[in-house]
């Protein structure tokens, strides 16, 4: 969910932490949306009180995390998707869930909440980091390797949820990029 350093000035806040820095936008004293930015788009106090509020939550989580976000959400998106978005917010911290056992309690397919989970606009406040594949870490953020899944890594590691380390292979011959193996997270 990387932004073009022009839409910084659209945060209410931009701040720093482990996984790198954070836009965050709000509306109406709700949270509307959550990014990952480059380290180029400056540091912004927040705007309003809610904003202050948003980033002393998130700092609350990088320092315990345990921490349960009390945070009112601006979720926009499909009913289904909104379904998938308030059901990851009921994930405690520390516990995950398959896209399969998410996606059965739904009455949907673990496709269809995998989708769901790669549109959330609000990552970490709504825990989409819980969701694993049924023989992996599985995705995040829409990458299935990369960046995006170690910062996925690190977030259940520091709810004390063991991963196994991520492996880089070699390049793939037909693909010319390289690839990260995924382990079974249930060995």
């Amino acid at each position: 969910m990387m932004q073009s350093m022009a839409s910084a000035y659209i945060y209410d806040a931009v701040m720093d932490s482990d996984l790198g820095r954070l836009g965050i936008c709000c509306r109406d004293n709700r949270v509307s949306r959550l990014e990952y930015v480059p380290s180029k788009v400056p540091l912004k106090a927040p705007a309003t009180a809610f904003a202050r509020q948003v980033t002393s939550q998130l700092a609350r989580f990088f320092s315990h995390p345990g921490h349960h976000f009390t945070l009112a959400l601006d979720l926009q998106g499909t009913a289904f998707q909104c379904r998938v978005w308030e059901a990851l917010t009921r994930i405690v911290a520390g516990q995950t869930l398959t896209y399969g056992e998410l996606a059965a309690s739904l009455g949907s397919g673990a496709r269809a909440v995998g989708n769901a989970c790669r549109q959330n606009p609000i990552p970490i406040i709504v825990p989409c980091h819980r969701v694993i594949g049924a023989t992996g870490i599985g995705g995040y953020s829409g990458s299935t390797d990369g960046l995006e899944v170690q910062r996925k890594q690190w977030l259940l590691n520091h709810e004390g949820i063991t991963t196994p380390p991520l492996k880089i292979c070699s390049k793939s011959p037909t693909k010319g990029h390289i690839q990260v193996k995924q382990r079974n997270l249930h060995a």
